[in-house]
């Protein structure tokens, strides 16, 4: 306890040596910038993987249920009725997602397909994606696709009445006659009605929604389906209903909540995460340096108040954890000086924007940097300050060998 007493008056002390002043705070100020450099960069990943979160909400479903094995499965309609049922859930609906060709009087096209029943907006907002024109399922007697703004781009169609495109599949049963290869293709005829866009590249570039009814006559299924999407009500327990959808529909079904569904993109912002956080942990370290080199200069400069303690009964060991306490404080000064910066700065760009976004407003989904503070990286922030002070503390042990 003596040995932090005093460890703490010279840190707070003026030394004799103006120079040794003048390192100790660019060793201080160094381990800070490094620090606070650290609180930002996680919070600004924290608020890009809250901004995808946010965006992949708008056409992804709550809870998603899909074959373990295969692509798609029978009696798809009577399990996403038994689902309706379950407390807490909204609607569910079959879907069949599929690649198609898109053929126009201007483009031909690959193209994925969703196929999605007449009460699918009750599962998903389709209304609020729709950027030109209106979502529809059928129009008089004619099947409604909607396009995706890449593929809108692509083939120049547009929403209207006499905007017409054909739909290709492969055929799935029957004999394929080789001197007709057109037999080997089911078509459909459909009307264009809307353009969405969600701001999600796999959805925007080649995506297009067809009705279900449509997709089953040309896949020549009758009850099956690739998918079941749920919605849930407002204030739901969504591992709850999770766990019950999962139970009715039996061992040969996963059940994906939003997270799962797109569980690869969520770890890849993980990794670059952490993976960043370990590099400037590494520039942390390296800023520590300063530390251990302030701390030799001390070590020199208190050389005979360190004879005084010796003289005066101090033991070997106590004088040394001096130092090796010195060296810590200087580190955890400069940590939690860093740690509150990057709290004020993450606090000020998540709640007043200050930092904007170069490019077009008009063009940009937002116009702020996104920043998202979490009180979990702050802790594991601090852990990294206190092992870094831990590690110049037993560094700065090495120097005191030669104190007699």
């Amino acid at each position: 306890m003596l040995s932090l007493r005093i460890a703490l008056r010279y840190l707070f002390s003026k030394k004799s040596h103006r120079a040794v002043n003048i390192i100790s705070s660019i060793a201080i100020a160094g381990v800070a910038v490094a620090t606070t450099a650290i609180v930002v960069v996680l919070s600004v990943f924290n608020g890009f993987s809250r901004l995808s979160e946010e965006h992949m909400s708008r056409i992804d479903p709550d809870i998603m249920i899909a074959a373990t094995a295969g692509k798609s499965f029978g009696a798809a309609d009577s399990l996403a009725r038994a689902i309706s049922a379950v407390a807490d859930v909204m609607a569910a609906s079959a879907v069949i997602e599929e690649k198609a060709m898109l053929v126009s009087d201007q483009a031909r096209i690959p193209v994925e397909f969703k196929a999605v029943g007449d009460s699918y907006d009750s599962v998903v907002d389709l209304d609020g994606v729709i950027i030109d024109g209106a979502y529809m399922n059928s129009f008089d007697t004619m099947a409604c696709m909607q396009l995706s703004v890449g593929v809108a781009n692509r083939t120049g169609l547009r929403p209207g009445v006499a905007t017409v495109a054909e739909l290709y599949v492969p055929r799935r049963t029957g004999r394929i006659n080789p001197a007709n290869p057109a037999s080997s293709l089911r078509s459909s005829r459909m009307m264009v009605t809307g353009v969405l866009q969600v701001d999600q590249s796999d959805v925007d570039n080649d995506r297009i929604v067809i009705p279900l009814s449509e997709a089953r006559r040309m896949l020549d299924y009758s009850d099956e389906a690739t998918a079941i999407e749920v919605s849930l009500r407002p204030g739901a327990d969504a591992a709850g209903v999770t766990a019950e959808i999962g139970r009715i529909a039996g061992d040969g079904f996963k059940v994906l909540d939003r997270h799962m569904q797109q569980a690869d993109a969520f770890r890849m912002i993980r990794i670059e995460k952490w993976v960043t956080f370990m590099m400037l942990v590494f520039i942390l370290l390296i800023a520590s340096f300063n530390i251990i080199s302030t701390m030799s200069l001390l070590i020199i400069e208190k050389r005979s108040d360190s004879s005084i303690l010796r003289a005066l009964g101090a033991s070997l060991g106590a004088v040394r954890n001096i130092f090796a306490a010195q060296g810590f404080l200087i580190t955890l000064t400069g940590g939690t000086a860093g740690i509150a910066a990057g709290i004020a700065l993450s606090l000020i760009q998540e709640h007043l924007g200050v930092i904007k976004l170069a490019g077009d407003p008009a063009a940009l989904t937002i116009d702020v940097y996104p920043v998202a503070l979490a009180w979990g990286d702050i802790a594991v922030v601090a852990a990294a300050v206190i092992c870094v002070g831990a590690l110049t503390s037993a560094t700065t042990r090495l120097f005191t060998k030669n104190i007699r």
